[in-house]
C-alpha cells in the first residue's frame, strides 16, 4: 500500500479512495505518509461505521441545524435568499501543543497589527521612514483620513480579530489574510461545535475536546469595561449589524443571544452633542461601546460613504469625542489589504526587533520596479491582483490573473497590465494548501476524500490580554480546486478540535467572591425592535382572522356550491376589501400576511425564540405548499384549518414561553390590537340590517365562539346575543371589551405609563373608550358606532407609535 493511504486494518470501505497527493501537506497524514496520532482513535471509529450509519449520524447535525434556523445568505438575486448551513461534517483535528504554537506566532502578529493601526492613524512614521509606500495608504479605500489623530477610548484599536491560515507543503502553518475589520464565523463556530456534538456523542471524542464557550465570556467582560469607564448611570455596550440583507446576519443574533446584548442597526443610533444614543421604548439612552460587525465606510454617511443607508450621522463625531468605544476601530479594514502583506515582515523587524514567527503568504507589492519585474517573471506561479483588495487568496474576483493567465472576463497581456497599473497591484504565491478528510456522498454509497482547507482562528483582546477561541472553524474546499473553498462558491465548513491527551477539565463557572446574588434587570429595548414585535403581532392575527374568514367561505361552497349565494358573496366583498381574491383557493394576499410576519421576526431573531422561528418558517412553507394542492370547498376548508392549528402553536409559544418583558407588551399589543379592530370590522358588517340571512352565524362562527354562544343563550343567533358575546362580554377573549381591557392593562405595563402621576397619551385614549364599551347596550353599539370605534382603535395605534416607536 503506497504511503498516505489507511492502514493497519482500518476499514477499507470509507477511506479506500484517500490519498495524500504528492507535495501537499495533509492534516490526516504526515510527511513520511504515517498518520498523525491525534487523528488515530477518531478514525478508528469512524471507518467501523457503514455508509448509512455515517449519513445518519450527519443528518442528526443538519437537523439540529435546520432546528436552530443556521442559515447564511449567497449572493443572487434574490438578496434575502437563505441558505442552509454548509456543513461538512468531518472535523479538522489539531493535537493542543500544534494548536498553542500557532497562537504563540498570532499573539504576536495581532500585537504588529496594534502597532502599526496606531502608527497609520498618529505619527506615521511607517511611511515617513519608506517602510509603508504612502501612495498605497493614501489610495486605499480602507483607509479613513477623519480617524487621524483620534485615540481609541480603552487605548486599543483593535479587539476582536480573525486570522486565515493554511498549512505548506513542509508541514508548518502559514497566514493567509487578516482579518480586522468585522471578523466573522465565532458565532458559528459554536453552531459548528453543537452539530458535530450530535454526530459524534461518545466520550471519545466529546471529554478530550478542548472547549469554545469561555472564549465569549471574557471578551463580553472586556467590553462591558470599555463602555462603562468613568461615566454614571454606566452605559451599555451593543452589536452593530448591516441587517437582515447582510450573508452573515444570523451570526450576529446568535452571538447577541448567546452574550446578551443589544443587537443594534444604524438606525437605531443616533448622536447628540458628540453622544451616541440608542433609540428606545424610553427615549434615547446612552451607548458606550459598540461590538462592529458593518464595514466602517458605511458606519457614517457624513464623515465616510455618503450614499450608506445603513449607518448613523454623526458616529464618528462621538468616536471622536472620546464618548463611544469601537472594537474594531473604525479604519481598521486597511489591515486587511492584499499588498500589506508584502510589507509586515520588514514592518515586524522595524518595529519589534523580530521576525514574523508565523509568516504570511509571500507577497510583492507590483509599485516597485524590482518587485514588478519580478511579479512578471513568475507570473505562472503568482496570483496577481488589486493591491488594495481584501479578498483573502483563493476568493477570487473579476481582476485577477492565476497561473498566468486571466480569470473572468479580463483578458489581454499580464505584462502590459503590470507595467500600466503596478503600483495598484500585487502578486501573491499561489500557495498549495493542505488537505483534509472530507466526506463525498456519492448515490448509494460514499467515502472520504481529501479537501484543501484552511483554518480561522479566532483571537478577543481581554484583561490578560489575547485569548484564543481554541478550535471551531475551518473552511474546506467543494473540489480538489483551491478556489472553490469560500460559501459563495460552494464551499464548506467543519468544526476544529483542539485534542489533548487527556480528558480537558473544565472549571464550574463561579461567582463574583464577596458578592450577594442580584437577578440582573432586563436590558433596555430599542424602540425599531419593538415596532417590528408589536407589528409581527399583527401580522400574525392579521393571518388567523384571514383563514378563518376563508374557511368560512369555502365551508359554505361546499354546504350550497353555490358561489351565488348572498353569504359567499358577502364574504368575497369583505375579503376583497383587504386584498384577498377567493378566486385563488389559497390567495396570494394570506402568504404575504404570513410573509409580513416572518420578515418582522426575522428583524428580532436575537428576541425571537427558536422555537416560535422554527414554527412560522414552518407555516409558511405549510401555506406555500398548499397553493398548488388545496381544491375549492371542503379540501380548503381543512386546508385552513391546518393553518389556524399552526398559528394556534405559535401564539401559544408566545403566551407560554416568552419572557414578560418589554418586547413581549409589544407583541401582545399588536395582537390586542388587530384582534379588536378584526372583530369591530366582522360586527359591523356581518350584524348590520342588510347583511344577509346566515351571517350573524357566520361572525359567531369567525370569532370562534360557536359553542359559548349554544351554552350561554340556548337559542338561534339574533343580533343582540351576537354583540353581546362579540363585543361586551369581559371574559370572551375575543369580544371588544375583553381586548380593550386587555390593551388598558399591557399599556399600564409600559414605561411612561403614568406622568406626573396622570395617565400617559395612549392611556388617555384607552380608557375613555374602555368605560364607554363596559356601561354599553347591545342596541347602543350600532354599525355606525362600531365603525367608529375602528378609528378610535387606529388613533390608539397611532399615540403608541408617536409615545414608543419613533
Amino acid at each position: 500500500m503506497p504511503p498516505g493511504a489507511l492502514k493497519d486494518a482500518v476499514a477499507p470501505d470509507l477511506f479506500a479512495d484517500y490519498r495524500q497527493h504528492p507535495g501537499v501537506a495533509d492534516e490526516l497524514f504526515d510527511e513520511n505518509g504515517q498518520m498523525r496520532p491525534v487523528w488515530r482513535r477518531f478514525v478508528d471509529r469512524f471507518a467501523r461505521l457503514s455508509p448509512d450509519e455515517v449519513r445518519a449520524r450527519f443528518e442528526k447535525g443538519n437537523q439540529y441545524l435546520r432546528d436552530a434556523g443556521v442559515f447564511f445568505r449567497q449572493y443572487s438575486t434574490d438578496p434575502l435568499v437563505e441558505r442552509d448551513w454548509p456543513l461538512s461534517h468531518i472535523p479538522v483535528i489539531l493535537h493542543e501543543d500544534e494548536w498553542t504554537h500557532i497562537c504563540e506566532g498570532l499573539t504576536q502578529r495581532a500585537d504588529l497589527l496594534e502597532l502599526v493601526m496606531a502608527d497609520l492613524y498618529g505619527p506615521a512614521q511607517l511611511v515617513a521612514d519608506d517602510h509603508l509606500p504612502a501612495e498605497l495608504v493614501a489610495r486605499s479605500p480602507h483607509w479613513l483620513r477623519p480617524m487621524v489623530g483620534v485615540p481609541p477610548r480603552g487605548g486599543h484599536y483593535l479587539h476582536f480579530l480573525a486570522f486565515e491560515i493554511g498549512r505548506s507543503p513542509d508541514g508548518s502553518w502559514f497566514v493567509l489574510g487578516d482579518r480586522t475589520q468585522a471578523p466573522s464565523g465565532a458565532g458559528f463556530a459554536l453552531e459548528n461545535r453543537m452539530a458535530t456534538g450530535r454526530i459524534f456523542p461518545e466520550r471519545f471524542p466529546r471529554a478530550y475536546i478542548h472547549k469554545l464557550a469561555g472564549f465569549f465570556s471574557s471578551f463580553r467582560d472586556a467590553m462591558e469595561a470599555l463602555a462603562a469607564p468613568r461615566f454614571e448611570p454606566p452605559r451599555t455596550a451593543g452589536i452593530l449589524t448591516p441587517g437582515p440583507s447582510n450573508d452573515t446576519y444570523y451570526e450576529h443574533t446568535y452571538i447577541a443571544r448567546y452574550l446578551g446584548m443589544m443587537l443594534l442597526e444604524g438606525e437605531d443610533l443616533l448622536v447628540e452633542n458628540g453622544e451616541a444614543m440608542v433609540r428606545t421604548i424610553e427615549g434615547p439612552k446612552p451607548l458606550g461601546m459598540l461590538w462592529r460587525r458593518i464595514d466602517a465606510s458605511f458606519a457614517d454617511p457624513l464623515e465616510f460613504n455618503h450614499s450608506s443607508h445603513i449607518g448613523t450621522p454623526g458616529l464618528m463625531e462621538a468616536v471622536r469625542a472620546g464618548n463611544l468605544a469601537m472594537a474594531n476601530a473604525l479604519g481598521s479594514g486597511i489591515l486587511e489589504m492584499r499588498a500589506m502583506m508584502a510589507f509586515l515582515p520588514r514592518i515586524s523587524e522595524v518595529l519589534t526587533g523580530r521576525p514574523l514567527e508565523l509568516p504570511n503568504i509571500a507577497t510583492w507589492w507590483c509599485g516597485g520596479a524590482g518587485e514588478r519585474a519580478y511579479v512578471r517573471d513568475n507570473a505562472q506561479n503568482m496570483l496577481i491582483g488589486p493591491a488594495d483588495s481584501v479578498d483573502l487568496p483563493f476568493d477570487l474576483g473579476a481582476t485577477i490573473a492565476l497561473g498566468g493567465r486571466f480569470k473572468g472576463e479580463a483578458a489581454g497581456s499580464i505584462a502590459e497590465w503590470l507595467d500600466r497599473d503596478g503600483g495598484r497591484l500585487v502578486g501573491q504565491e499561489a500557495v498549495t494548501l493542505s488537505t483534509t478528510p472530507a466526506w463525498q456522498d456519492e448515490g448509494e454509497g460514499g467515502r472520504v476524500l481529501p479537501r484543501p482547507m484552511t483554518v480561522r482562528v479566532f483571537a478577543a483582546r481581554t484583561e490578560e490580554g489575547w485569548q484564543f477561541m481554541k478550535g471551531g472553524y475551518a473552511r474546506i474546499g467543494r473540489s480538489e480546486d483551491a478556489t472553490a473553498l469560500a460559501m459563495q462558491r460552494g464551499g464548506s465548513v467543519a468544526d476544529v478540535w483542539v485534542v489533548s491527551d487527556r480528558p480537558v477539565h473544565r472549571a464550574p463557572p463561579t461567582l463574583p467572591t464577596g458578592r450577594d446574588f442580584r437577578r440582573a434587570a432586563p436590558g433596555i429595548l430599542p424602540a425599531r425592535a419593538a415596532d417590528n414585535l408589536y407589528w409581527l403581532g399583527r401580522y400574525v392575527e392579521r393571518t388567523e382572522d384571514a383563514a378563518r374568514l376563508i374557511r368560512a367561505y369555502h365551508l359554505r361552497l361546499a354546504e350550497t356550491d353555490n358561489r351565488n349565494d348572498p353569504r359567499l358573496k358577502a364574504l368575497r366583498d369583505y375579503l376583497k376589501g383587504y386584498g384577498f381574491d377567493l378566486s385563488q383557493t389559497i390567495p396570494e394576499a394570506l402568504i404575504g400576511r404570513i410573509a409580513s410576519a416572518r420578515a418582522c421576526a426575522g428583524k428580532v431573531r436575537d428576541r425571537f425564540s427558536t422555537d416560535g422561528w422554527a414554527a412560522l418558517n414552518d407555516l409558511l412553507k405549510t401555506a406555500t405548499r398548499m397553493v398548488a394542492s388545496a381544491q375549492p370547498g371542503d379540501d380548503c376548508a381543512r386546508a385552513m384549518s391546518v393553518l389556524i392549528r399552526k398559528i394556534a402553536g405559535i401564539t401559544g409559544l408566545v403566551h407560554e414561553n416568552m419572557y414578560r418583558f418589554s418586547g413581549w407588551h409589544f407583541l401582545s399589543l399588536g395582537r390586542a390590537l388587530e384582534r379588536a379592530d378584526a372583530m369591530a370590522s366582522l360586527l359591523a358588517v356581518f350584524t348590520a340590517q342588510d347583511a344577509p340571512q346566515g351571517s350573524l352565524d357566520l361572525a359567531v362562527e369567525v370569532g370562534d365562539s360557536v359553542i359559548t354562544h349554544q351554552r350561554r343563550f340556548r337559542v338561534e343567533t339574533n343580533r343582540d346575543t351576537v354583540v353581546d358575546l362579540l363585543a361586551l362580554d369581559a371574559d370572551n377573549p375575543r369580544a371588544l371589551l375583553f381586548l380593550i381591557r386587555r390593551l388598558r392593562q399591557l399599556a399600564e405595563a409600559l414605561p411612561g405609563a403614568q406622568v406626573h402621576g396622570r395617565p400617559s397619551h395612549l392611556l388617555r385614549a384607552i380608557l375613555p373608550l374602555e368605560a364607554e364599551m363596559t356601561c354599553a347596550s347591545t342596541t347602543e353599539l350600532s354599525t355606525k358606532r362600531l365603525w367608529r370605534l375602528r378609528a378610535e382603535l387606529a388613533e390608539i395605534s397611532d399615540r403608541l407609535s408617536t409615545s414608543y416607536l419613533r
